[in-house]
């Protein structure tokens, strides 16, 4: 862009939150320029996202108040929607109101309504971690565009209809002109993100927030998403706050990284500095924690176990319904492999490559039109009534969100024995709370936890619960669907490491399931790629790692964050 600012973008000073007595954020301070990505980092619970909601106006919590400073940078000569920002901001919850002495700048924090009305969606965009939740089910996707173009710009009806085209053009969405009367659930994972990046993009805001948005996705679309959001950045001279719990994601996306601990801000630097010289122990405890191609092996299994489980082309086909009538889509095509007892077949792929459609086969939650899988001996396809019940006990499964997968009204002591209950094992209330506290034990949780809720838990407690839980039944395979794809990496890293604890100690079996090759690789004795529905390799994880033989392997490999920051491919040597 040709004119440039005096004046970043946003400007937070000593921005504290609190929600009642207690204190959340504690005294961030950071700026963002035209064009600049500034990477948020920290934990779970580390005040990410709420600073970056009091930054922007958008907390709305009971009890919360917010002190501190976060101005808004006044909108270039000529950019779109400027004459009508700069307005005073009303007085709130704690913060300094107004605007900044006439000069077109606009003060956030306890801004009126009326204000944060005008700003979001017009110079401020949001792109947050779940599209599913953030898009309308009910809107199509060329209404949710428009919505903002009406609101902020006076668009309607043709040229709104035309705009959207456009941006979903931009964003890659193919077929754009046919999916503006589609809806979100028509659209894949990494699509639906696009669509949001389209609605965040509609009136070409100064500032862009993206709060986890590649979290849930695989890591070609991870990669798309961040090259797409980096060419938009380019070319309209956007800039971006990312919020991610990933450093290795944040070197490929950020000029400047804040570290967030306990809602304090422990490092506050250039990208390629902190990395390469981290100054606080926080800082450097992240960045052990990625998982990186070529560090982590498992442990070696035992070279002469027999199989466990073989599968022989799975065929599996959904109806779904189409502007065209209704159609198949070929979820599992002619799938086969072998798992051995005592080790861990990793299993990976783009989303809708078939991963979790395996899983749900081998739990009885879909049945396929063709195929056998056989469990020792016995045909996991086939089993109905007692012989199904007493299959379940020889399989269990570890969720993505153990949150979802936890009943929120049960403590963790209800959740951890009810397998015990349905299967008639619990031996009365004294046997089954004695079995919960072993199994807890066994997770590295004490045993007095048994009384508590999933939500007194952290995200790596609850994860851990669940592993408990499968446990219970003392099951031959165990089936991990994206069991630390939804976790901090300090936390996934501790995580995968019980996980080989358990194997080594107990000789159980893993079906892990993951986009994330990384952590394949440090978990898997052996690694079925799928693609489409197919197998396109099944081999030895250490040979595949070393010398992949397929295409499609090597792209996910290669969209795997390096371990330097982009920034350090920029910089003379």
């Amino acid at each position: 862009m040709s004119a440039r600012r005096v004046a970043p973008v946003l400007a937070v000073d000593d921005l504290r939150v609190a929600i009642g007595p207690t204190p959340v954020v504690r005294g961030v301070s950071f700026a963002v320029e035209p064009g600049q990505t500034l990477g948020i980092v920290g934990e779970s619970g580390s005040g990410k996202t709420m600073t970056v909601l009091a930054a922007t106006g958008l907390l709305d919590l009971p009890g919360a108040v917010v002190h501190g400073s976060s101005v808004l940078g006044a909108p270039l000569v000529g950019e779109a929607g400027g004459a009508s920002t700069g307005a005073t901001a009303g007085a709130g919850s704690g913060g300094t109101a107004g605007a900044g002495a006439g000069d077109g700048t606009t003060q956030l924090v306890g801004a009126s309504a009326r204000t944060l009305r005008r700003v979001h969606g017009d110079r401020i965009g949001f792109v947050f971690q779940d599209p599913s939740t953030s898009l309308n089910p009910i809107l199509t996707l060329g209404r949710q565009i428009s919505e903002s173009l009406e609101a902020h710009r006076g668009l309607s009806g043709r040229k709104a209809r035309d705009r959207a085209f456009d941006l979903l053009e931009a964003v890659g969405i193919p077929e754009p002109a046919s999916r503006l009367d589609a809806y979100p659930h028509q659209l894949s994972g990494g699509q639906r993100q696009r669509v949001m990046i389209a609605v965040a993009l509609a009136c070409d805001p100064a500032l862009l927030v993206a709060d986890e948005p590649t979290t849930a996705l695989d890591v070609t679309t991870q990669a798309q998403i961040v090259e797409l959001v980096r060419e938009l950045q380019h070319r309209l001279g956007t800039a971006v706050v990312w919020i991610s719990h990933d450093l290795g994601l944040i070197g490929q996306v950020a000029d400047e990284v804040t570290v967030l601990r306990g809602g304090e801000q422990v490092e506050r630097r250039p990208v390629l500095d902190l990395v390469d010289r981290p100054e606080h122990p926080y800082t450097r405890e992240l960045l052990a924690a990625r998982p990186l191609l070529g560090q982590h092996r498992p442990a070696p299994a035992p070279a002469s176990a027999e199989p466990l489980l073989t599968v022989e082309g799975l065929d599996v086909r959904f109806a779904v319904a189409s502007p065209a009538g209704r159609t198949h889509v070929h979820a599992l095509d002619d799938v086969s492999f072998v798992l051995r007892r005592g080790h861990t077949l990793g299993v990976v792929g783009e989303s809708g490559s078939g991963k979790s459609t395996i899983a749900n086969v081998l739990t009885g939650l879909v049945r396929p039109q063709g195929g056998r899988a056989d469990l020792a001996g016995v045909d996991v396809l086939q089993q109905r009534g007692k012989a199904l019940k007493a299959l379940r006990r020889r399989i269990a499964m570890v969720f993505q969100d153990p949150f979802s997968s936890l009943n929120t009204r049960s403590t963790v002591g209800t959740s951890v024995s009810e397998p015990l209950v349905v299967h008639g094992l619990a031996g009365g209330r004294g046997g089954a709370r004695a079995r919960v506290a072993e199994l807890l034990r066994l997770v590295d949780l004490p045993a007095a936890w048994a009384d508590r809720y999933p939500h007194e838990l952290s995200g790596g407690q609850r994860q851990r619960v669940s592993i408990a839980r499968a446990l219970a039944l003392e099951p031959e395979l165990v089936i991990l669907d994206e069991s630390t794809a939804s976790l901090d990496v300090s936390i996934q890293a501790r995580v995968l490491e019980l996980l080989a604890r358990l194997q080594a100690e107990l000789g159980l079996t893993y079906l892990f399931i993951a986009h994330d090759l990384a952590v394949v690789e440090r978990v898997s004795h052996d690694v079925l790629v799928l693609q489409r529905g197919r197998v396109v390799e099944h081999r030895p994880a250490a040979d595949l790692f070393a010398d992949p033989r397929e295409d499609y392997t090597r792209a996910l490999l290669a969209a795997i964050p390096p371990v330097r920051p982009r920034a350090a491919a920029d910089r003379p040597a």
